[in-house]
């Protein structure tokens, strides 16, 4: 991985909370985007500009017309291309001094283990539950720091789990595959801004975690964009949960 660029990444080691040890941390660690849609195209970009060394993006899907709307990172020359690859693209020509890496297959329980395995933090920017719950579960299996964020309508959540899961709940803690409320945002209107305001918090929180710095676990952050409020919640572990209720320390 390249070292920090001194005058790229100034303005952040002029912070008294990163520094050039944060900075160097940052630069030397590898993020791992899944969902490269309003979340992702967001998220990404933040984690470009900001020099994270190794950015994995995995998205099989391609460019629809219907996207444009909130995916900043594609144009209408980009329809029917593959949604990683063009974000590989366009990102290296944001920051060339970073490793993008764009995984176009489909990612699904066990193809998922290995991107998860080597990455410092997974952001799960994707839009519909069976997978989410797939992307926790390899987060809890390879103890690594989760990001979740999602965005319908006019709704947006985020939260931090792990890496440490034996005493700090996990997604599953959050939500059930039996739950019967669950609504995917796939198919479902969305205010476009808010997949932006998730994605750029997640990103925020990644690099947090990625410098050293300390960030809030186990709380879910609300955003009503119609009301411009922020509302939080605590995230209760599950003893029963089947991800994470029998972690123990290793």
């Amino acid at each position: 991985m390249s070292p920090p660029n001194v005058h790229r990444d100034a303005r952040h080691m002029a912070l008294a909370q990163v520094g050039a040890q944060g900075q160097e941390r940052i630069a030397a660690a590898s993020a791992l985007v899944v969902g490269v849609g309003g979340l992702g195209c967001a998220a990404a970009t933040y984690l470009a500009s900001a020099g994270v060394g190794e950015l994995i993006l995995a998205d099989f899907d391609t460019v629809d017309a219907t996207n444009l709307g909130r995916q900043v990172l594609f144009g209408p020359g980009d329809i029917g291309e593959p949604k990683a690859a063009v974000a590989a693209d366009r990102l290296s020509l944001q920051n060339p001094g970073i490793r993008i890496r764009p995984l176009t297959d489909r990612l699904d329980d066990k193809a998922l283990r290995e991107p998860v395995a080597k990455a410092a933090v997974v952001l799960d920017c994707t839009d519909n539950f069976a997978t989410r719950f797939q992307v926790n579960d390899a987060c809890v299996d390879a103890r690594r720091c989760l990001v979740s964020g999602s965005a319908i309508r006019f709704e947006g959540q985020l939260a931090v789990f792990g890496p440490d899961y034996t005493g700090s709940p996990c997604y599953r803690c959050l939500y059930s595959e039996a739950d019967e409320s669950l609504l995917d945002c796939a198919g479902n209107g969305v205010f476009a801004p808010v997949p932006g305001v998730i994605g750029t918090m997640m990103a925020v929180e990644a690099l947090k975690f990625l410098a050293g710095l300390d960030s809030p676990r186990g709380t879910l952050r609300l955003y009503e964009a119609d009301s411009g409020s922020f509302r939080s919640v605590t995230i209760p572990k599950r003893p029963d949960c089947p991800a994470c209720g029998q972690i123990r320390p290793r």
